[in-house]
């Protein structure tokens, strides 16, 4: 027969119990008030934020237009994998002052509905085309690409030469950039970055939608702990993640990323783009520093984007030139934006001149 058990012992496993069950009641208390916060925050942030723009119907998608000013001929802006039209909106007021500017969301972005698969560069520019007919605006345009949109606008040039006079790209996509600029670090660190990338993206897709769903992601913002870039007013910031939180935006951004060896391909088989007037915004600063990395690995990177990758870009016309922006990173709409503005004047008035 076995032994009775010890009262200190039973105490201990009875408070045990007791404090299991009450740290579980706090967490469900704090969940379901960190949810009933986020719902909360989200009714306010659409009335905070209503749509910059109109909708069209674009073929089989309705999608976002934001046009403003009168000058032609009209500019049109596309924006990098994972930021809606309001990124351009440190841009797009300053170009409007010389010449008529549209921003636009792409199919699951900001204001615009979900657009069937895959989302490929081709079936961008096609859904593009769609809208700008639609909406009623006349070309030829001057396109103005940054990151993953310069790939969208190269291949737009390619379906719909007569459309477009003239071309900025802002810290563009390359097609040989992930081959390319690999090839400079050891076999070693490939391997690990590849495994960390992985590792991330899975975490990712797990954890951010109980992060924003819980209201975390928007306490984090409002008591000042995330880490926002300080070029951004905290209502700009507030702005972006009320429109990226929505489930279409994320699903948009994987659905663009799944596709990006299409887009690739289908980039590589656009062409050049002739006698345009173009002008290359290149990123002095486009690498964020990376543990795996040394600064002599850092370094070739650098050197092989802005000397070798981005000059390629800017020979796609015979007209092309380079603009290193030396103190921005990746981001240069908004980091300089007087920069991609005055980019877009210059191309702007000589196509206008013409």
């Amino acid at each position: 027969m076995a032994p009775s058990q010890h009262p200190s012992a039973r105490t201990l496993l009875r408070w045990s119990r007791r404090t299991a069950l009450a740290l579980l009641a706090l967490l469900i208390a704090l969940a379901a008030a960190g949810a009933i916060y986020q719902v909360v925050g989200e009714w306010r942030d659409a009335r905070r934020f209503p749509q910059r723009g109109r909708s069209v119907q674009a073929g089989a998608v309705k999608l976002n237009l934001d046009c403003t000013g009168q000058a032609s001929p009209t500019v049109i802006l596309d924006s990098g994998m994972g930021v809606p039209a309001v990124g351009w909106i440190k841009v797009q007021p300053e170009v409007a002052k010389f010449a008529r500017v549209c921003s636009y969301d792409r199919a699951g972005y900001g204001w615009s509905q979900s657009g069937p698969p895959p989302r490929t560069s081709l079936q961008i520019a096609r859904e593009l085309k769609a809208l700008l007919d639609a909406a009623g605006e006349k070309g030829p345009y001057i396109l103005v690409g940054h990151s993953f949109g310069g790939f969208n606008i190269r291949v737009y040039t390619g379906l719909y030469p007569s459309d477009v006079a003239g071309v900025v790209l802002v810290d563009a996509s390359h097609e040989d950039e992930e081959e390319r600029i690999g090839s400079v670090l050891p076999a070693a660190v490939r391997k690990q970055e590849k495994e960390e990338e992985d590792r991330d993206e899975m975490l990712e897709r797990i954890f951010t939608p109980i992060v924003i769903h819980l209201g975390i992601q928007r306490f984090s913002v409002a008591a000042g702990w995330a880490d926002m870039p300080n070029s951004l007013s905290k209502d700009l910031v507030e702005e972006l993640l009320y429109l990226e939180r929505q489930t279409k935006f994320r699903n948009a951004v994987v659905l663009e990323d799944k596709s990006s060896a299409q887009s690739v391909a289908q980039v590589r088989s656009a062409g050049n783009l002739g006698n345009r007037p173009l002008i290359v915004l290149t990123a002095g600063k486009p690498y964020e520093p990376e543990p795996l990395l040394t600064k002599t690995d850092l370094e070739k990177q650098r050197k092989i984007w802005i000397d070798v990758l981005q000059v390629e870009e800017a020979h796609l016309s015979t007209r092309g030139k380079q603009i290193v922006v030396p103190d921005s990173d990746h981001m240069i709409p908004f980091e300089r934006p007087d920069a991609v503005i005055s980019a877009i004047r210059e191309v702007w008035s000589g196509v206008a001149k013409r």
